[in-house]
């Protein structure tokens, strides 16, 4: 596919050598009521000791300075996955919904900004992260009804602002659509919705990634140790970062330190977290069925994107989010954009959810 012919105009910045897992055209308060038996903060059985190993679910927060300071880790069980989240901070829920490949962790920059007026809850969606067993079907519209149950029936949330990145943000739409009474507001970040503007086929066509971990069992084959994520890892976030291939740049250097890459290759080198992440796009021909089929968004919506990426973004959102309020391209950013430009992230989430810095 050339330059020429997304979405039928021209974009003489962008490659489509090698992107994010969002890559095309890279391309919200509530009350808050706990149950106790479902979200007390019980830790894995194998990392329950004071003296945890490094690799257990709270490495990364252990040391994380003020995220370490300001949040907890808790696990609550929807039907047939145990779902784990971070949390912290005082004021109106916001909810935090990643990508691919990340974990709740890519918001750990923003996340104490946040929680000086919010309190935040950083999610790993089911099947990923440090969340344990699997659901059904890794489709969106699944994996928002599993966040539903873990937000409303376990928390006890009845209102929340709504972010999501990334594959994320496929999440993000679905949950929106399904249960909008519950959100508030919603931001979402860098992820061309697949639907009628945009079908499956020709969204795997925009990036070699997409057509690779579409594929039935080959990535699991061929990654299939954790030598072989770190080795994917580390050629991938250069190439969506801001500069990277998928940009038109030459940029090689990762964005995020081997202390981040580390915190992620934890858990993608778990053959159930990697395999999980695959299904994420197996299942984008049901994602667009699902999406064509879903109520229309009338939440109030800020889109995020990365530089040089909203105008082929925004066409295939606006068919369902019908009340963009909003739309920005985050300065100096490629698709992680709330690790490569922090400040300004926080910034418009802030404003936007009317608790401006």
């Amino acid at each position: 596919m050339t330059q020429t012919q997304r979405f039928g105009r021209r974009l003489p910045w962008y490659r489509v050598l090698g992107t994010g897992a969002l890559v095309l055209a890279v391309g919200t308060g509530g009350a808050l009521a706990w149950n106790a038996p479902d979200v007390a903060a019980s830790p894995p059985a194998a990392a329950s000791s004071a003296n945890a190993s490094p690799t257990s679910y709270d490495a990364a927060t252990k040391s994380g300075r003020d995220v370490g300071k300001t949040f907890q880790h808790a696990f609550a069980k929807v039907r047939d996955v145990r779902m784990h989240y971070v949390t912290g901070g005082s004021g109106p829920a916001l909810v935090l919904l990643h990508g691919w490949p990340q974990t709740w962790y890519e918001w750990h920059k923003i996340m104490p900004a946040l929680a000086k007026h919010h309190t935040v809850y950083a999610l790993d969606l089911p099947g990923l992260g440090d969340s344990e067993g699997a659901p059904p079907s890794f489709d969106k519209k699944t994996l928002a009804r599993y966040v539903h149950g873990l937000l409303r029936d376990r928390i006890g949330l009845k209102q929340f602002d709504l972010v999501a990145h990334d594959l994320g943000a496929g999440v993000g739409f679905q949950y929106a659509s399904q249960f909008p009474d519950q959100v508030k507001s919603y931001v979402h970040m860098d992820y061309p919705l697949p639907g009628r503007k945009l079908p499956a086929a020709q969204y795997r066509s925009f990036s070699w990634h997409m057509a690779f971990n579409s594929q039935k069992k080959i990535p699991e084959q061929l990654v299939d140790n954790r030598g072989d994520v770190r080795e994917y890892l580390t050629g991938f976030y250069p190439q969506v970062a801001f500069g990277g291939s998928a940009f038109g740049g030459t940029r090689t250097e990762s964005p995020f330190t081997r202390a981040e890459t580390d915190e992620y290759l934890r858990t993608y080198s778990r053959p159930g977290v990697l395999h999980a992440g695959f299904e994420l796009y197996r299942t984008l021909d049901k994602d667009e069925r699902d999406n064509i089929a879903a109520r229309s968004v009338n939440t109030r919506t800020l889109l995020l994107t990365a530089t040089g990426s909203l105008a082929a973004t925004r066409p295939t959102l606006e068919p369902k989010l019908t009340r963009i309020t909003r739309a920005v391209e985050i300065p100096k950013s490629g698709h992680w954009l709330a690790e490569e430009n922090p400040e300004a992230v926080t910034r418009e989430i802030l404003a936007f959810t009317g608790k401006d810095t």
